[in-house]
């Protein structure tokens, strides 16, 4: 079993940046691939991006495509999410999730977190 604790959300102006973390704990946190996903307030839950179990492999949604960036540090069992140019509608609480693939469908992923509120103000 793995835990997985989110930090990094808070208020931001749009325009700015903010890092997210995930500390894992529990089994070998280079044994899974990461997700970033996010939840605004009526809407289901979205894919983010997503890192492979070395970081080699990442993909990202659209929607933000050359704003986030994701990475992880095995050695620190952390998972990160660089958020640049944000948005106001970026504004939701973002969960980091642990699979045993490669894959953006959240059904899939087997851990998550409870989650980091991000509120973008324009």
């Amino acid at each position: 079993q793995v835990q997985l604790v989110e930090s990094g959300g808070g208020l931001v102006q749009a325009g700015g940046s903010l890092r997210l973390s995930c500390a894992a704990s529990g089994r070998t946190f280079s044994s899974y691939s990461m997700g970033w996903f996010r939840q605004a307030p009526g809407k289901e839950r979205e894919f983010v991006a997503y890192s492979s179990k070395i970081g080699l492999s990442k993909d990202y949604a659209d929607s933000v495509k050359g704003r986030f960036r994701i990475s992880r540090d095995n050695a620190k069992n952390t998972l990160y999410l660089q958020m640049d140019s944000l948005k106001p509608e970026d504004t939701a609480v973002y969960y980091c999730a642990a699979a045993g693939r490669l894959t953006t469908n959240p059904l899939e992923y087997d851990y998550w977190g409870r989650g980091t509120q991000v509120t973008v103000s324009s």
